[in-house]
């Protein structure tokens, strides 16, 4: 659900509503049980609707990112909880990062350390949020969050034909108007994370896009599953659209080349 108070400060900074007072009580035990599986050194952060108070008991997913954890132990832990928990939340994600991914000067790097300051609820381990300032609400921000955009595209399009179509297409929708929304905070001087909002907002100032942008919000929603065509149709359309306005006025995250052999 969209965070009424996500925005930007007086100052220029990014605002969210993610704080620990915040989340429902409903789902503590959720956390409590995530909390205890962590293992000694290995932090843990909630984040998205449960983080700024906005979900809804039984209808929302409870999202949460481990850094210092192995994926397959991350994974394991997800569906353990989801399955323990189903009659309280939709479902547990948990995902993974790695200490390394918050250092550096590189764009991946940044994008990490917005997110990690200002979207997540510290719940175990050691806190390097501790360290980290406040964040603008610029054009680094929505680059590090989203200048992977045409690398994403490229990938996309290597993936037609070989996944089934409407995953694929919800993540095509969700990744674009994520991308949107960074056009958006940039064009509004405001931040925003809001896909819904965003390809209404972008559909308003570029009419051309608008029933594309349409399909995307109902891919990323769930509403509609497209076929092989449709999303083809979208990487050949709207979505390098998208890119090629992201390159424009934020700039995309360098090709890193083929990887070593």
């Amino acid at each position: 659900m969209r965070d009424p108070r996500e925005g930007r400060s007086p100052e220029g900074l990014v605002v969210t509503g993610a704080r620990r007072d915040r989340v429902p009580p409903a789902f503590e035990p959720v956390l409590s049980a995530a909390t205890r599986a962590m293992d000694d050194g290995a932090s843990l952060y909630l984040y998205g609707s449960v983080a700024t108070g906005t979900a809804v008991p039984g209808r929302s997913d409870v999202d949460l990112v481990a850094v210092g954890v192995p994926d397959e132990q991350a994974a394991a832990l997800g569906a353990e909880l989801s399955a323990r928990f189903s009659t309280l939340c939709r479902g547990v994600t948990v995902g993974v990062s790695r200490p390394d991914e918050l250092t550096g000067d590189s764009d991946a790097a940044y994008g990490n350390r917005v997110f990690l300051r200002h979207y997540c609820v510290w719940l175990a381990g050691p806190d390097p949020r501790a360290d980290l300032p406040p964040c603008p609400a610029d054009r680094r921000a929505a680059r590090g969050f989203n200048g992977d955009i045409g690398l994403s595209l490229a990938r996309w399009r290597r993936l037609v034909g070989e996944v089934e179509p409407g995953p694929l297409g919800r993540r095509v929708a969700r990744k674009s108007l994520f991308a949107v929304a960074g056009l958006v905070s940039l064009h509004d001087s405001t931040w925003t994370t809001d896909r819904v909002g965003a390809a209404r907002r972008w559909a308003h100032l570029h009419p051309g896009m608008a029933g594309s942008l349409q399909d995307l919000q109902a891919w990323s929603q769930g509403h509609r599953h497209p076929d092989g065509p449709a999303v083809t149709g979208a990487l050949e359309g709207v979505v390098p659209a998208v890119v090629a306005q992201f390159s424009e006025r934020i700039g995309l995250w360098p090709d890193p080349g083929p990887a070593e052999p």
